[in-house]
């Protein structure tokens, strides 16, 4: 019996939080138990070893049966709904990594629901025709080619009722992959499937094919129209690696822009004008390039482009790998990144190099983060790890907004009574949005709408898909019942978010000679900040008392920072925050006692 791998992995938030402490039951096709495992503090479970059948039978385009052993899981989380899904493809010699997307439980809500998963056999051992329909050569609609970051699927046929999900591009094109082929191919014939599937989404979105129809979303999960999504799914470590190494790239035709329409099919039970995926294997078996098995399908002035516009990332790919030794602002910036990362998943290694210095501990933490996120820990920041980076940091600071703005708008537990609907407009609509906003980071079946304090369409198609997921009646009006269910999934979230890793908050025990005024300068905040989050109603402090802190995400948690007042002196400072006049000294890299006032010293976190 042949031997594959599996890795569970529960993240919230687009990843931005781990959810440690999952409990998890694993059972065969017969529901026997194989094993129970538990997440670590990163969300992960050990690799998992289990048996399956032999590879040369995912490599036979002649087998009728099915090539792997399918597993069953079952995970429960304090707080959250429960996930149990079915018939997880293990594939000799593959790893199998399986996302828990857990929805936090509403507050008052008795017992957690079960959402139930169902995945199986990939489309490439299915019989329906195929029937995906697109230009050849695309109309210029979009000046640029984009990769949109998120995308949205419809997980149905385009005039079903069915529901949208937004989530990242390259974990869209990884579950594509995951659900259509075998990652037991050769890796030219992957990488040729896989360039097929991006540029397949790619000219979908490019010409605007569903939304200049009307449709509220960019691609269909359905396999007559255009590629198999299966939302829940596992991907495969081998796929995975591939997608995060060319999510950015395309196929399109010389002298032109657009992303040509890569159409395929089996090849077998079903056979169409583009690529036949069993045909790929054959053809990668002799020895052929990813190119030159695409040019066997499409024209033969087909070529591999690259676009570097890519939303919902903070900055682009440099375009150089960096790596120990190297120095600069590129450095810097990916330093910045793993220290605010490093809050949310403790694993990774703190960074004590200089700012900007490619030292010993900074590849640590890179390989670390590597491991984390399944790319190759080699510990350089290429393309991969840069974007991955990126895409990690823009989810963790978007929760610290969005904890801030909670702040200040002063969501309470009392739900507004106004009813609004399309046209409505106001301070109770940019609640509204807000809140919306909140539960779009836990659910991806609900899209974000803008925070403008305008009641439209996007605000309005938010509502209803609320709305089904809560149960209710998605008619987009917000009444006393969609009120009542956003404010219960908002505190229930709150309830839920892991101590220590929410986003943009930390601990501190309040030490003496500490003041409000003083805490604020240290963090980046405001006295009136602190006192919402601690629910303070005076400026007295304890020693001893624990404050939660909305600290900037750009604070290095090695130092802080401290304006020199009247009467400071470097010992007075020393003995205040329990350090040494020579840890002041060296941080600062002072020659002399002398301080002068409205001078900015580092002083260092003991």
């Amino acid at each position: 019996m042949a031997t594959g791998f599996l890795i569970i992995q529960a993240r919230l938030a687009h990843d931005a939080l781990p959810l440690g402490g999952v409990q998890i039951w694993i059972t065969d096709a017969r529901e026997k138990h194989v094993y129970h495992v538990t997440t670590d503090e990163s969300g992960e479970t050990k690799r998992i070893a289990l048996e399956t059948l032999d590879k040369s039978l995912s490599l036979d385009p002649d087998f009728s049966g099915t090539p792997f052993i399918g597993y069953d899981i079952l995970a429960f989380a304090k707080g959250f709904n429960s996930i149990h899904i079915t018939g997880i493809p293990i594939l000799d010699g593959e790893t199998a990594i399986q996302p828990l997307e857990f929805v936090p439980m509403r507050v008052g809500q008795r017992s957690p629901a079960l959402t139930e998963i169902q995945i199986g056999a990939p489309a490439v051992s299915m019989t329906g025709q195929r029937n995906q329909k697109g230009p050849d050569v695309a109309p210029q609609v979009l000046r640029q080619v984009v990769i949109p970051n998120p995308i949205t699927i419809h997980l149905g046929s385009p005039n079903s009722s069915a529901a949208n999900v937004q989530v990242s591009f390259p974990d869209y094109v990884k579950n594509v992959a995951s659900s259509e082929i075998y990652p037991t191919w050769p890796e030219a014939a992957l990488r040729a499937n896989i360039y097929a599937i991006i540029t397949f989404a790619l000219n979908r979105v490019f010409t605007e094919w569903y939304r200049s129809r009307g449709y509220s979303f960019d691609i269909t999960n359905n396999t007559a129209y255009d590629q198999y999504f299966i939302y829940g799914r596992n991907i495969y470590q081998s796929i995975s690696l591939i997608v995060d190494e060319i999510f950015n790239e395309y196929v399109r035709r010389q002298g032109q822009i657009s992303p040509y329409f890569t159409s395929f099919c089996n090849g077998t039970t079903a056979t169409c004008a583009g690529m036949s995926q069993w045909g790929t294997v054959s053809l990668a078996n002799q020895g052929r390039s990813p190119l030159q098995i695409l040019r066997s399908y499409y024209p033969k002035d087909i070529e591999i482009a690259e676009t570097n516009i890519i939303t919902g990332v903070l900055s682009s790919y440099p375009g150089t790998v960096l790596r120990e030794g190297n120095t600069g602002l590129d450095v810097q910036t990916i330093q910045t990144y793993l220290k605010r990362i490093r809050r949310n998943y403790p694993a990774i290694p703190a960074i004590t190099d200089k700012e900007g210095v490619f030292g010993e501990s900074t590849k640590a933490a890179v390989t670390r983060f590597q491991n984390i996120f399944n790319l190759s820990p080699d510990g350089l920041v290429g393309k991969a790890t840069w974007n991955k980076l990126s895409y990690l940091y823009a989810s963790v600071t978007r929760l610290a907004e969005l904890d801030s703005e909670g702040t200040s708008l002063g969501i309470g537990t009392v739900p507004p009574g106004s009813v609004l609907h399309a046209g409505s407009s106001g301070q109770d609509v940019i609640t509204l949005q807000y809140l919306l906003n909140v539960a779009a980071e836990f659910n991806s079946t609900i899209p974000a709408p803008a925070q403008d304090g305008i009641f439209g369409s996007k605000t309005q198609q938010s509502v209803a898909a609320f709305q089904r997921a809560a149960g209710l009646n998605p008619d987009g009006i917000v009444g006393p019942l969609t009120w009542q269910a956003l404010y219960n999934t908002y505190l229930g979230i709150n309830n839920v978010i892991p101590p220590g890793v929410d986003a943009g908050v930390i601990e501190y025990i309040v030490r003496p000679g500490d003041t409000l005024w003083l805490l604020a300068q240290r963090y980046h905040t405001t006295v009136e900040a602190i006192k919402n989050l601690n629910r303070l109603t005076s400026d007295n402090l304890s020693i001893g008392q624990v404050l939660r802190i909305p600290a900037s995400e750009s604070v290095d948690e090695s130092y802080f920072k401290y304006t020199v007042r009247p009467g400071d002196t470097l010992w007075l400072l020393a003995q205040r925050y329990g350090t040494t006049v020579s840890a002041i000294k060296n941080l600062n890299g002072l020659s002399s006692d002398i301080l002068n006032i409205g001078q900015i010293l580092r002083i260092p976190n003991v």
